[in-house]
């Protein structure tokens, strides 16, 4: 979410690597705050400053860059409207580089613009995976189908079921293990992005009924 440079960035959901906050400095009157994330990346530094990274689902732009690190510059709408305003150091951060030409789509297009925040409610084991179910907005739970897609900080998963404001998905030992799902407690506030063909459906369909009403 929130890329300050232009151009059309895609994601595919599928974490490349799991980082943490290093620092975090206020700047911009002390209303934004410039963010330095470490990396398990051996290539951090050939980044080029201006690249698109997804940060638990926020696409941002690299401004700086160290060998085992980079920074992104959050404005107070970002700090607002995600889970970034409430980051401290050692925050454990989902991290996907932008898509290149001829890359394999292995999850599904995620833009990277965070559509809410949602809530972690329960994590319960089921078979060899663990069912978690979050809780979102009203007006984001509509976008949410069975067997559907959505992006929970960056991470490309498939809706199991649906109630109401809640949906569930289930995450297997892989995932856990390389993405902050790891750590993720009941409580917890997510990133939530909606799958966007749901999100122009139902703008097409908006319009439709203007059109017909």
């Amino acid at each position: 979410m929130f890329s300050r440079k232009a151009g059309f960035e895609m994601f595919t959901g599928i974490v490349t690597g799991l980082g943490a906050v290093r620092a975090i400095t206020p700047i911009g009157g002390g209303r934004d705050m410039r963010l330095a994330i470490g990396t398990p990346w051996p290539d951090t530094a050939s980044i080029p400053v201006g690249a698109s990274i997804a940060c638990s689902g926020c696409c941002l732009t690299a401004v700086d860059l160290g060998p085992d690190w980079f920074a992104v510059d959050a404005s107070a709408e970002t700090l607002a409207r995600t889970t970034l305003g409430r980051w401290v150091v050692g925050t454990r951060v989902n991290l996907e580089r932008s898509l290149k030409l001829g890359d394999e789509l292995g999850g599904h297009l995620v833009s990277g613009h965070v559509d809410g925040v949602g809530e972690a409610v329960s994590a319960e084991p089921e078979n060899g995976s663990v069912r978690w179910r979050f809780r979102v907005a009203r007006t984001l739970a509509r976008f949410v189908a069975e067997k559907g897609s959505v992006a929970i900080d960056g991470v490309s998963l498939t809706v199991n079921a649906v109630e109401d404001d809640t949906f569930a998905v289930n995450i297997i030992p892989h995932t856990a293990a390389v993405t902050g799902f790891g750590v993720l407690k009941p409580g917890d506030a997510v990133n939530i992005e909606i799958d966007m063909l749901a999100r122009y459906v139902a703008r097409l369909a908006a319009f439709q009924g203007v059109e017909t009403g």
